[in-house]
């Protein structure tokens, strides 16, 4: 199955997968999805990348290489189970301090479980908002990360410019999304692993495979690497770039606010 890539700012919002919706209808659909894998959210993960996930975030926070020093605030949105902030205040010898901030509080709710048991509490905070709308004053953090939430965001430009907004001057953006595979065998093999496989497993494993189903879609209507890398110098950053990984299944994107 092919479909056309979204190439422009704005190009999302009306679609839930391949569906089209109407306006404000998008946000409460992809809410009803994450209510219902929050709990399986490694595991739908491990789906959708074969368990290369794993692989993919530890090369996103060494990119970010967080200073091993009190004081380094990061910002990970869209990130409830605290997937990326975990392994971000690992990675800074539990100097950093990361605000996880995500819409939904399924997941956030599994965040904060797997906080406490990490004994990680002074360290990571959990906030429940809107990716569009930070409730942060501006110029609060030296960085802010996504990993395979920006596609799920009606107003993807919006939340860029959020981004920058709240981020320090000399603040880094770091973004890591499921992207277009530029391998023609690959881009084949993958793309029958995502349509035909995935949602029969979610079937199997998770009882419903519909939410499986919306989230490979989603990953075919997202802007492709350099469309999105325009995306986010729009939104003011500069020095933007980005890395492919396992063939553009996934591209992991920086941009710097300068």
């Amino acid at each position: 199955m092919s479909v056309k890539r979204t190439t422009a700012a704005g190009g999302m919002e009306g679609s839930f997968g391949y569906r089209d919706v109407g306006a404000g209808e998008k946000q409460p659909l992809v809410n009803a999805v994450f209510d219902k894998v929050a709990r399986r959210y490694d595991m739908m993960n491990d789906l959708m990348s074969g368990g290369l996930h794993r692989v993919w975030k530890d090369a996103m926070v060494t990119w970010l290489n967080p200073p091993r020093r009190p004081g380094y605030e990061v910002l990970d949105v869209a990130g409830g189970t605290g997937d990326i902030a975990f392994r971000i205040v690992d990675a800074s010898n539990r100097q950093a301090h990361a605000t996880v901030l995500d819409i939904n509080g399924e997941m956030l709710a599994v965040g904060r479980e797997r906080a406490a048991k990490r004994d990680l509490g002074d360290k990571v905070d959990f906030v429940e908002a809107n990716a569009e709308q930070l409730p942060f004053a501006d110029d609060s953090f030296d960085a802010y990360t996504i990993a395979f939430g920006i596609r799920n965001v009606p107003s993807i430009q919006r939340a860029l410019e959020e981004a920058f907004r709240v981020l320090k001057p000399g603040g880094r953006f770091l973004c890591l999304e499921f992207s277009e595979v530029d391998m023609p065998l690959l881009d084949r093999a993958y793309e029958f692993w995502s349509f035909r496989a995935i949602p029969r497993i979610g079937q199997a494993v998770a009882g419903d495979g519909e939410p499986y189903r919306y989230l490979v879609e989603s990953i075919r209507k997202f802007p492709n690497q350099r469309d999105f890398a325009a995306m986010i110098s729009a939104a003011g950053f500069g020095r933007v770039t980005w890395r492919d990984y396992t063939g553009g299944i996934a591209a992991l994107h920086s941009g710097w606010k300068l």
